[in-house]
């Protein structure tokens, strides 16, 4: 009887001192109207015009996290802050299940949601928050080598938008990743350092800015995008630009990186990023009480899940792997690929055929997934090393979608998210019939572009920039039927820099107030536009 009690004494004690993950949520913000009032304090410039853009209000969920609540819980007995989400209203702790259930007496706080779902029955678990759902111009011509890379592009008709000059110029992608090593030296992302467009990142994982660190995934996925290596490797946006952030902790598998991956991607869109391109995916932990099962696969469960709904409420698109367990005994997709909004990607192979690993459909709810399909077998990336070489899973299919997406959304800028995403889905050569392992399938961004081009566009014959490259100025030819025109530039964040009237009699404009690097510009005239990129040398 002694050994039993000893025996029960230890079971108790292991569960009362052993250490949980869970989400502490809070009832209010009560510094909501002080930001409300001053936006710029939360969100930049460009975040806001995107917001405008699309006519997307500020709400409750941009509100920072009262700091003075995440204090008080830093402060409480046994209990570590993890992470923070001002859109969920939440805070990640890690603690015995004792000093976490305490905190609950804090009046600030309304509920409390332990990763081990069994420790919620007795208490309050956290409700999931209703989402409300909320031209022509260049023609010239761009001839890439792309080298072994040219099928990924071909398969999605991508080099047809390059060819027109819609290489993501203006867009900014976040990749949320596990690091990024090799990125600031070898050859393969020279060509985004020169031009500066490694706009900065950080390592939410180590809280501190060295993102050239960690693990070389996010290397390879930052590659298929922005990598260029002549005869060898074309990323699909080549000159997009790009914010770096390791939310995914290689040492182990935790619930805290679903918690990372929302702060980053809160971040991203205070920084006015337009899409966020995420190669992970969750559904197995270290601890298996934490595991998400297939019915928590519903697109309103797992905390990254619901992240990423709002991050699509605020006028990003999403664009993420399906996940490489499609010949497991639980082939579906895990978080955030469940979610409504995002853009699952599934893999193929060079001929197009869906690969064994690729993960399927349907969600718990039953709606189709993924969403579409890019090559994932044999995809031609850069290695940390600076090597070209070849890797499987849909953690490439997905950036090469989103690189295709952002110059498509380039050649469309008026657009909203959800427009975009309607226009890549409905380009898929399977949105007639949809199924649970291609999706809607193949996108063809030829076909999405050429549906959409309905402004006239000045010819290249009637419109020259020149020099371009340049050092101090350029000179703007207009065609004859046109006594004026209005050149506006702005830098790679999308910001106006400088705009003039341009005549026959005042045609030269002096750069030298720019630094080096490259801009876009944007003629108008009588109706009639053309865009196009700038370098200052």
């Amino acid at each position: 009887m002694r050994n039993f009690y000893l025996f029960l004494f230890l079971l108790i004690t292991t569960a009362s001192f052993s250490q949980q993950d869970a989400w502490v949520y809070f009832n209010a913000k009560p510094n909501a109207q002080f930001f409300s009032d001053s936006p710029l304090k939360m969100l930049s410039q460009r975040a806001l015009d995107r917001r405008t853009n699309q006519n997307i209000a500020l709400d409750f969920k941009d509100i920072p996290v009262e700091e003075t609540y995440v204090d008080q819980l830093k402060s409480a007995v046994g209990i570590t802050v993890m992470a923070k989400s001002k859109w969920l209203n939440a805070i990640h702790v890690r603690g015995t299940q004792s000093n976490i259930n305490s905190l609950a007496m804090l009046s600030f706080v309304s509920k409390i949601d332990f990763a081990d779902k069994s420790l919620n029955t007795a208490g309050k678990i956290a409700k999931v928050p209703k989402i409300k759902k909320v031209n022509k111009t260049s023609k010239t011509k761009i001839d890439y080598a792309y080298g072994s890379s040219l099928n990924q592009i071909q398969m999605l008709n991508g080099s047809k938008l390059h060819q027109q000059n819609y290489t993501g110029s203006g867009k900014i992608i976040a990749v949320l990743d596990s690091g990024f090593p090799g990125v600031n030296t070898v050859q393969p992302f020279q060509r985004l350092r020169d031009n500066k467009q490694i706009l900065g990142g950080y390592n939410f994982v180590l809280r501190n800015p060295d993102f050239y660190t960690g693990g070389t995934h996010g290397s390879l996925v930052l590659s298929s995008m922005g990598g260029y290596k002549e005869n060898a490797l074309v990323g699909t946006a080549p000159d997009a630009s790009y914010y770096l952030f390791i939310t995914e902790d290689t040492t182990s598998e935790n619930p805290v990186e679903e918690s990372l991956w929302v702060e980053a991607a809160e971040k991203a869109d205070s920084l006015g990023v337009d899409i966020i391109n995420t190669s992970l995916g969750y559904f197995d932990y270290d601890n298996a009480a934490y595991s998400h099962t297939y019915k928590e696969i519903d697109g309103k469960t797992a905390f990254i899940t619901r992240g990423a709904e709002i991050a699509f409420s605020r006028g990003m698109i999403l664009v993420t792997a399906a996940g490489n367990s499609g010949a497991s005994s639980d082939p579906h997709i895990a978080a955030p690929a469940d979610a409504v909004s995002v853009i699952t990607v599934g893999a193929v192979n060079s001929a197009e055929v869906l690969t064994a690993f690729s993960s399927i459909g349907p969600s718990y709810d039953g709606r189709i997934k993924p969403d579409v399909m890019a090559q994932g077998q044999a995809a031609v990336v850069s290695d940390a090393a600076g090597n070209i070489v070849t890797v499987n899973g849909t953690s490439f299919s997905s950036p090469i979608m989103a690189g295709m997406i952002a110059c498509l959304w380039q050649a469309f800028p008026q657009k909203t998210n959800h427009e975009i995403r309607q226009l890549v889905i409905k380009s898929a050569d399977r949105f007639a019939a949809p199924n649970n392992q291609y999706g809607f399938g193949i996108p063809d961004f030829a076909l999405a572009l050429s549906n959409q081009l309905v402004v006239e566009s000045f010819s290249d014959d009637d419109f020259i920039i020149y020099p371009n490259p340049a050092s101090e100025y350029i000179s703007v030819s207009l065609p004859e039927k046109f006594d004026s025109g209005i050149l506006y530039i702005y830098s790679i964040f999308g910001q106006k820099v400088l705009e003039q009237k341009i005549t026959p009699q005042s045609s030269t404009i002096s750069l030298k107030s720019l630094s080096q690097g490259m801009y876009l510009y944007k003629m108008e005239s009588d109706g009639l536009s053309k865009t196009g990129k700038i370098i200052k040398k």
